[in-house]
């Protein structure tokens, strides 16, 4: 592998297992490496730290292993297996569910790298040239780790790879088992069934970091006039009607996802308490009287995907909230949540508590939200905690 030597004192993150290295702390390169290839990373001293992906950017090195060796026939096997074990420990698959996030990129230490599971098909997702690159090799070493338990592998990476990199960014099917047919299926989420199209729908077809939020909102929901906005296929919906709401409003401003919506509120049989709004979600929540509602969840999509965007990011979210707070009815329930990786747990905290202020109305926070359990945060790499929330009662 061509060597990567950082400067003199530049090394105490990757003693600390940091999977990144960033390019200014790079004092030489010794070879010409391309964008994705393998490269190792020493220290000032010519000691060996670590090996991982090259690419282009402020991160010039995604660490892949600190000890071991990325080219071994075998590390693709075995770094899947142990995410899979992982998930095992989790009660995954089970008999409830069968979706959930196999390989969530440095939280299961493979950078750069997208698997989620639903029902024997793997739809992945490279961030990276280096995980591009070796799609086929982890498509091989999926079906050696699942055997005839796996349907399918489906790449979708054309959204989430680099763009600038030359790539053959067309989405597709890096194997499918004999009699496979079909981009959707339905899966089990606590019980509960969801169409998931993973060919046409959002990320790979599904949220499943919300899962144990989802549940969250079953268990709260009974007898409550739930609201459910940025809805997109309606997961906290369904979980809000088979908890027993007396009525359930999803609102998203895309016809497609709300097709789906109403797919999926169909398969609890209580669609008579559903109404699906396809248009604006803020416009929709400003449009609505006080009191209305005594349950809202909150779940807009990414406002800052960049620290040059957090600012005005930070007022949207602020000004989202601020609507919530004012007009759920009183001893009523509000999830809400960020998903902007910039925006950590204790800047939402605060923006939620100027939204509250701003409302003059008394606001408790009963529960912090987060990801679910097989979207692992690194302990090396807390920047991985992307998903915040918070149950709040508005009095």
């Amino acid at each position: 592998m061509i060597k990567i030597i950082l400067k003199k004192g530049r090394d105490e993150s990757l003693r600390r297992y940091h999977p990144w290295v960033f390019s200014g702390a790079i004092a030489q390169i010794q070879g010409s490496p391309r964008e994705g290839d393998l490269v190792a990373v020493h220290d000032s001293e010519g000691e060996f730290l670590a090996s991982g992906h090259y690419q282009i950017g402020s991160i010039a090195v995604r660490v892949l292993s600190f000890s071991g060796d990325p080219q071994a026939p075998d590390f693709w096997v075995n770094s899947l297996d142990r995410a899979r074990l992982e998930r095992l420990a989790l009660g995954l698959p089970s008999d409830e569910t069968n979706c959930f996030r196999l390989v969530h990129g440095e939280g299961d230490g493979l950078p750069g790298l997208i698997i989620d599971w639903y029902d024997g098909v793997c739809v992945l997702q490279a961030h990276s040239v280096g995980m591009f690159r070796a799609k086929n090799r982890i498509c091989d070493a999926l079906k050696e780790v699942f055997g005839d338990k796996l349907k399918a592998v489906y790449d979708k990476s054309s959204l989430t790879a680099p763009f600038k990199a030359g790539l053959d960014l067309v989405d597709g099917y890096l194997y499918k088992a004999e009699g496979f047919d079909g981009g959707e299926t339905t899966v089990l989420e606590n019980g509960h069934s969801f169409i998931v199209n993973w060919v046409e729908g959002q990320k790979t077809g599904f949220f499943l970091d919300q899962r144990e939020n989802r549940w969250l909102v079953g268990r709260y929901a009974a007898g409550r006039r739930v609201l459910n906005l940025f809805c997109y296929t309606g997961g906290f919906s369904v979980y809000a009607l088979e908890g027993g709401a007396e009525s359930v409003d999803s609102v998203d401003s895309s016809a497609r996802a709300m097709a789906l919506v109403d797919k999926n509120v169909a398969l609890t049989a209580k669609a008579d308490r559903h109404i699906s709004h396809c248009c604006d979600a803020i416009d929709f929540l400003s449009a609505e009287p006080e009191g209305k509602y005594d349950m809202m969840i909150v779940d807009p999509p990414a406002f800052a995907k960049h620290r040059g965007a957090l600012k005005n990011a930070l007022r949207a979210y602020q000004r989202l909230n601020a609507a919530a707070i004012s007009r759920v009815a009183p001893g009523g329930l509000i999830f809400t949540f960020s998903c902007s990786q910039v925006v950590d747990k204790i800047a939402f905290a605060e923006l939620v508590f100027s939204a509250a202020a701003q409302t003059g109305r008394s606001v408790r926070i009963l529960d912090r939200l987060c990801q679910g359990g097989d979207h692992p945060v690194n302990i090396y790499h807390p920047e991985g905690e992307y998903l915040k929330g918070l149950l709040l009662y508005v009095e």
